[in-house]
């Protein structure tokens, strides 16, 4: 039995320390009125947290799995299924094809900026491209979780640092209503992974790398990529349980590969080399087919120029305009080849020496 490592944090805060932090939603004087409304909300929230209630909705897994009187949380549940279907239509030849345009900037004119991203006017170079080729596009806008209300993507707790078994597709760590852990996007997020059959990344670069949006995501969807799609095999989190799956031999099971991709990274300083590569690598380990050279597009807009001038900039720069439609068209040319079974075809399939 290998030893599971204790030690790091208390699981639990004080109930004074909860009720600063459930009130602290509503600090508005608006609120003043509802007080003993909020006062009895707090009470239910607490006891919620004290009891661990992570999924007030469960049902039985049923058939399938490998303990089907398991109570699973029909949010899963949903979001299980919602793959499935997602990966049926994708997998359907007669299915129109696809690609999913990730603008992965943190900035638009409905939040703080007031203005919106280059990455984004990027994207509708890009997107302008695919559907003049007959691809339906899905624009997924992850700037989105800085304006909209409400919107989550909360950070991976690396469950499978843990045990690759312990970390389940999809990710079965959210929500967690108990620690008020709700909203999640995700899984929302990787249904449309799943539909699609090509994934463009359109982004800046933050401080030599991607930014916080972009990279919440990237570190969300390692379940992708060797998840379990069975939570009962761990009988949820289980830690002891996953160990042992994972000490007899695990697949590390790569539930998106088979998409093409193209990357359009953009910077104005520094990084935008090192962030390219670093996106490249992610999604050549997760067995996606990148598009060829004219889809992995690296480039500084107005180079060490003031930012406020920086749209400007990208007004002018009509060649890296003309690369961004590139890269739709690469990207659709090889969404045309993985479809017709022609790009598989140099893709070997070979065991990893080192599956991990």
């Amino acid at each position: 039995m290998i030893e599971i490592r204790k030690g790091q944090i208390s699981p639990s805060i004080g109930r004074a320390e909860f009720g600063l932090r459930f009130r602290a939603t509503y600090d508005d004087p608006a609120f003043r009125a509802e007080e003993a409304s909020i006062g009895r909300l707090e009470e239910i929230a607490w006891a919620a947290y004290s009891e661990g209630r992570k999924a007030p909705y469960t049902q039985k897994a049923g058939p399938g799995f490998a303990d089907p009187d398991y109570q699973l949380s029909t949010e899963w549940i949903a979001a299980s299924q919602h793959i499935h279907e997602a990966q049926r239509r994708w997998a359907d030849p007669a299915s129109t094809s696809r690609v999913l345009l990730i603008c992965g900037s943190a900035r638009n004119e409905g939040s703080c900026p007031g203005e919106m991203s280059k990455s984004y006017r990027l994207l509708q170079i890009a997107r302008e491209t695919l559907e003049a080729s007959a691809i339906e596009t899905d624009v997924l806008d992850l700037s989105l979780l800085t304006s909209d209300y409400g919107r989550n993507i909360h950070p991976c707790k690396g469950c499978a640092s843990t045990a690759m078994p312990l970390c389940h597709w999809p990710c079965s760590c959210y929500p967690n209503h108990a620690m008020n852990q709700a909203n999640d996007w995700m899984a929302e997020i990787y249904e449309r992974w799943a539909a699609a059959h090509g994934v463009i990344i359109i982004t800046p670069v933050y401080w030599y790398q991607s930014p916080s949006p972009l990279k919440l995501m990237i570190d969300r969807l390692v379940c992708a990529d060797g998840g379990n799609p069975d939570p009962t095999s761990t009988s949820g989190k289980k830690a002891s349980k996953a160990k042992e799956l994972e000490m007899a031999g695990w697949d590390y099971p790569q539930h998106l590969a088979g998409r093409t991709y193209g990357l359009i990274v953009h910077g104005d300083v520094a990084g935008v080399d090192d962030t390219r590569r670093a996106l490249s690598d992610w999604l050549d380990w997760m067995g996606f087919i990148d598009a060829g050279a004219q889809a992995r597009l690296g480039r500084y807009i107005g180079y060490y120029e003031p930012y406020a001038s920086s749209h400007e900039a990208l007004d002018r720069d009509t060649a890296v305009q003309e690369e961004a439609r590139h890269v739709a068209l690469a990207v659709s040319k090889a969404v045309a080849e993985l479809r017709a079974g022609r790009l598989q075809a140099v893709q070997p399939k070979l065991s990893r020496p080192r599956p991990k």
